[in-house]
């Protein structure tokens, strides 16, 4: 279900996937997070063999009946950092940036670790 904000110009409809890219760009850019794990295998494993990024990735959004949206990120975070302090920056970027770019409440942003990785590794 897309996301509808009105204004006095007319209506604004954002697709789920838009919002998944926004906060997929948001999380990548938190000290601490290595990577997203996919949670979507088929889907990723084709865009990654078209060559395609996809910033997305790892990022789940659903539009509650009330508006608010829900994020759940599924992360991989670096050898040697502390896990809670990078999913409390991570939580935070995101819930900050979907309310500036949307401009909408965000409800909650679930934070899922998936692996540990050394930052540079493949």
């Amino acid at each position: 279900m897309p996301k509808a904000i009105e204004t006095p110009l007319g209506q604004v409809t954002v697709v789920e996937d838009v919002i998944a890219t926004i906060a997929g760009y948001a999380a990548m850019d938190c000290y601490g997070l290595v990577g997203m794990a996919s949670r979507r295998q088929v889907k990723d494993s084709l865009t990654e063999l078209l060559g395609r990024e996809n910033p997305g990735k790892g990022v789940e959004v659903r539009v509650k009946d009330t508006g608010d949206l829900e994020v759940d990120l599924y992360t991989i975070v670096s050898y040697g950092t502390n896990i809670f302090e990078v999913a409390q920056n991570v939580r935070e970027k995101v819930r900050y940036v979907l309310q500036e770019t949307v401009g909408t409440e965000v409800g909650k942003v679930n934070i899922f670790v998936q692996g540990v990785r050394i930052a540079g590794e493949s």
